[in-house]
């Protein structure tokens, strides 16, 4: 009776040992990079059926791989048209993979500690925050479901406006179908477009710009902050995240307005044709899409060499913390600004809106920037090979680099003519942008331990 009992005894426990050594060996952003892999791939998969091309044969297995990864990760960039090569079915995947890309990531860390265990314990909070990228361990299962209501509502109400507004030239069905697409796109900061010249055909169309931007900006502000608008209706009681990253943003977008509008303005190769409404317009477009967002009304490869490059830092900085997009953030962006100002002061406490802001921010500000600028240079000197470029055109390869890492999906054309190796680095910089440098740093990381031995402090020598 023993030997029949003990077996049992010793079998029944093994997944509960197995999720316990989930909780206890691996973190929720190793976790969530491992789950976010997997839908890649299942994404790549359904993509190269021939169920999901237009013309019933299989895309190839590296395009469906580029593509899946492009719409996991919100980036926009593609080697085939999304509207042309791609059945209504595969467009209906990159829509749901791109959906679950943008909110899914921020949900997903949530999610997944409640699946690990019944209790979310202190430690699990405090990682969860940092994958969520929220500003409080508390209530972030409330947080994960006033996410997806937020969504649902934004993307609601835009797909509701641009059907009306397409209804007459597409038709109900058509403009439905599409209204969804594009606002799903845009809100989630992805940049995928049924038409082949993205929005160009747009560019003087003010509900389809007013629209879209509007999306880029209240996805790439991110959800907290939009809460914390709704919750707090009033400047004084906003967090200071939200203050940083609502005047931040702002400046960036009139920044990169004034600039695109008063630069391209000579260029008639962009502006030539457009009058003045279609002008502020375009120059509106251009200014919010490099947030991580990819749709276009103006061609970016015939733009002016100093706007392109204008282009490139406005993708580098990105979006706020916790939003839809990616880069650097213009969280990490002012608190570089601000330390940088009171070193000149001659040090002592970093401080705005009457809060301090800790050192451990601005040493993980550092940790980010210099992360990225270490990953956008390696990305471009490894395609400056692959793709055998000429000199005069190594702008678009730092441009390349720089939309894949940022996840905002402009090109200078570059994508299109990708060589098989050029399509797998892009490939790669896409996953490891999205994941972003902290919560990359964090699945990697050991359990940190605290040295027993203290060294002496000296001096080196900077600038």
């Amino acid at each position: 009776m023993n030997a029949h009992s003990h077996p049992q005894k010793n079998e029944q426990p093994w997944l509960e040992r197995f999720i316990n050594h989930l909780k206890n060996k691996i973190s929720p952003p190793q976790l969530i990079t491992v789950v976010f892999f997997g839908l890649i791939w299942i994404g790549a998969i359904l993509l190269s059926m021939p169920f999901s091309s237009s013309d019933g044969h299989s895309i190839g297995l590296l395009n469906a791989l580029f593509t899946s990864v492009s719409a996991v990760c919100v980036n926009g960039l593609t080697v085939l048209d999304t509207g042309a090569d791609f059945s209504v079915v595969g467009q209906i995947i990159i829509m749901a993979l791109i959906q679950v890309g943008g909110i899914g990531f921020m949900t997903l860390g949530v999610m997944v500690a409640i699946l690990l265990g019944k209790k979310i314990g202190l430690r699990q909070r405090l990682v969860i925050q940092q994958t969520t990228q929220s500003t409080s361990a508390q209530g972030l299962v409330k947080l994960s479901l006033y996410m997806v209501l937020i969504v649902f509502v934004f993307e609601s109400i835009a797909t509701l406006i641009l059907t009306l507004h397409w209804q007459s030239e597409l038709g109900l069905g058509k403009a439905a179908y599409y209204a969804l697409f594009h606002s799903v796109s845009a809100f989630n900061n992805a940049g995928f477009s049924l038409w082949s010249d993205s929005l160009m055909q747009f560019v003087g169309d003010p509900i389809v710009n007013l629209t879209l931007i509007l999306l880029f900006i209240v996805g790439g502000l991110g959800y907290i902050v939009i809460l914390d608008m709704l919750r707090k209706r009033s400047w004084r009681k906003l967090s200071l995240h939200s203050k940083v990253v609502l005047i931040s943003s702002g400046v960036l977008i009139l920044a990169g307005f004034l600039l695109i509008f008063l630069l391209e303005s000579w260029n008639s190769a962009t502006f030539g044709s457009l009058n003045t409404g279609e002008r502020l317009l375009a120059s509106l477009m251009q200014s919010t899409t490099p947030r991580s967002v990819g749709f276009n009304t103006i061609n970016i490869g015939s733009m002016l060499a100093v706007s392109q490059f204008i282009l490139i830092i406005l993708m580098f900085i990105g979006a706020g913390s916790g939003g839809t997009g990616g880069g650097i953030k213009t969280n990490t962006l002012v608190i570089l600004i601000l330390s940088t100002i009171q070193t000149f002061r001659g040090g002592g406490q970093i401080h705005a809106f009457e809060r301090k802001i800790s050192q451990d921010s601005v040493m993980r500000a550092l940790a980010v920037v210099m992360t990225a600028l270490a990953f956008v240079l390696t990305v471009t000197l490894i395609l400056t090979v692959t793709e055998d470029v000429a000199k005069d055109n190594f702008l678009a390869v730092l441009f390349e680099a720089t939309s894949a890492f940022s996840t905002t999906g402009l090109s200078m054309g570059l994508t299109g003519e990708l060589t098989t190796a050029g399509k797998i680095v892009v490939t790669i910089t896409m996953f490891l942008g999205r994941l972003g440098p902290l919560t990359l740093a964090y699945a990697l990381a050991q359990k940190k331990q605290s040295s027993k031995i203290g060294y002496p402090e000296d001096h080196i020598l900077v600038g």
